[in-house]
């Protein structure tokens, strides 16, 4: 392991006092050489960021979609990042269900860079996938995106390009497709966008990322500064009994978060690709890397409402939970009334018969036998010793789920070249790159998915899967009593995941988990959806 010298380009990870550095790692660094963009460049000549524009698309419109440097100020710290547009989110993109819209994305960064459109099921060639659907766009080059929509939801667009390095520096928007159906939601007052992500920072701004690899390759890179779309500051105002449709993203490299709006009721009515069977009431909203969730809210109590992050941190080596909270926005709530009183459709649960049509004419294949089953692992190799120590010791506790970086040191010193995170065919034994299923389009795919805790290091995942839908009809062989079509869910350390998988998309798609340090360490395959 690398010592660190001034030349090296690395500073050292912000620390916990409650987890103190692991002897023997004094001085240590990643066995990768440190990227920070635009090393050089005069930040007097980046244009400054600007805040999100609404985009909206009309069937067949173009827009022009630009990849390019951006200079930010966050927490007192400026520095260079990047941007669609020129925009932190980039562009919100409005448009209709089932409308085709053309996106020509310019790569002005001094990295290759592709857009893939997550949670949407458009045509293969689109999908912007490095070496599958497409070639890189070069830095200078163009790329043209036809994206037709099937699907109402809140999908969003991001690099598959070291998406580690890209996503985290800013390269993020939404998609928001709109049904056509006045009806499709219940009435609400007004709706806003929350998109929520961390940053590693210290009192020089970004901390590098590795070069020639990922850094973080076991928990991912979690961070230390909060934003709610690209801010730290995130505020709010409404009125008393006013109702506001929230849609989230999580656009973190890796942190799942737990979302509490205070003391306010939380309507969950929708999820990454349409509505639920039926509205239901949730004291958070739990969502991890990749996933979309749409709840309404109503603001019920004049005064301040924080929107938070609420969990049960963790110290592993003492093997300890505490409370902890992360301030993402603060809601000021005037004792002014609203017009228009919207308490008694606020409390009515809708149900949604589309939705459930959809799901008895798929019950016949809810309780057969798995078509597949994976299992997720982790192998290390060249792991400093005291690393491996650590993690053998029987005080180390591993949780679950993983709300907070517990080991940061260890988590930081290992790169893709240490760790390789692995999706397991446990009948063929294939893994990774090695597995590649095939289906005709039409098949309905039950996929096991068991994340086992006997490994190295073993962590929650949230599988993604490109270009088609799915349903989550069990987790630990309970049935899920309230099902929504989904492209991204999170699984548990220890636990036992059914999907339910419509291949619905012909083409060649990507399976992988989107912890994007994990994806970078090897974990994911792709697979084969061939028309009849």
């Amino acid at each position: 392991m690398p010592a660190m010298t001034p030349s090296s380009g690395w500073r050292m990870i912000p620390m916990d006092m409650n987890m103190p550095m692991l002897p023997g790692l004094e001085g240590a660094v990643p066995s990768v050489g440190a990227f920070l963009p635009g090393v050089g460049i005069d930040l007097g000549t980046i244009p400054l960021a600007r805040p999100s524009a609404i985009v909206k698309l009309q069937r067949g419109d173009t827009l022009d979609l630009s990849v390019s440097m951006v200079r930010r100020s966050i927490d007192g710290t400026e520095m260079l990042m990047f941007g669609y547009n020129g925009q932190y989110p980039g562009p919100l993109l409005d448009a209709v269900e089932g409308s085709t819209v053309v996106v020509r994305v310019r790569n002005e960064i001094q990295m290759p860079t592709t857009i893939h459109w997550h949670g949407v099921r458009l045509k293969n060639q689109f999908d912007g996938v490095p070496g599958l659907t497409q070639a890189p766009i070069e830095p200078g080059e163009d790329f043209i995106y036809e994206v037709k929509v099937p699907d109402a939801g809140m999908f969003w667009y991001h690099p598959h390009v070291r998406e580690d390095v890209q996503q985290d520096l800013g390269l993020y928007g939404n998609l928001l497709v709109r049904s056509p159906d006045p009806e499709y939601f219940g009435p609400v007052h007004r709706e806003e966008i929350l998109v929520v992500d961390d940053l590693l920072m210290d009192g020089e701004g970004l901390l590098p990322w590795g070069k020639e690899s990922s850094t973080h390759a076991l928990m991912g890179r979690f961070g230390n500064v909060m934003l709610v779309n690209g801010q730290t500051d995130h505020q709010m105002k409404t009125k008393i009994g006013e109702v506001i449709r929230f849609y989230i993203t999580n656009v973190a490299n890796s942190r799942t978060f737990n979302i509490t709006f205070g003391d306010n009721r939380i309507k969950l009515v929708a999820s990454d690709i349409g509505r639920y069977e039926r509205e239901q009431w949730t004291p958070s909203v739990v969502i991890a890397p990749g996933e979309r969730y749409v709840v309404d809210v109503q603001f019920d109590k004049p005064g301040e409402t924080v929107i938070a992050n609420t969990i049960q941190a963790i110290n592993h080596f003492r093997g300890e939970f505490y409370p902890h909270v992360d301030t993402l926005s603060r809601v000021m709530v005037s004792s002014q009334i609203n017009e228009e009183d919207l308490s008694d459709s606020f409390e009515l649960l809708r149900e949604n018969q589309e939705m459930i049509s959809e799901i008895e004419n798929l019950e016949r294949h809810f309780n057969e036998a798995p078509d597949y089953e994976l299992e997720t692992l982790v192998r290390v190799k060249n792991v400093p010793t005291p690393i491996v120590i650590s993690m053998e010791s029987d005080t180390l506790y591993v949780p679950p789920m993983e709300w907070n970086d517990a080991m940061p040191m260890m988590n930081w010193l290992s790169t893709g070249k240490e760790v390789t995170w692995i999706l397991k065919d446990k009948t063929s034994g294939l893994e990774n790159g090695d597995i590649h299923w095939e289906f005709e389009r039409g098949d309905i795919v039950k996929i096991r998915i068991f994340n086992s805790p006997d490994s190295f290091h073993p962590m929650n995942h949230p599988i993604h899967l490109h270009g088609q839908r799915f349903l989550v009809l069990k987790r630990d062989d309970i049935k899920n009593q309230n099902l929504v079509w989904k492209d991204t869910a999170i699984l548990p350390v220890g636990s036992t995941m059914d999907l339910l998988v419509e291949m619905s998309n012909p083409g060649e798609w990507m399976f992988h988990c989107h912890i994007a340090e994990h994806l970078h360490a090897g974990m994911s395959f792709n697979f084969t959806v061939r028309e009849y």
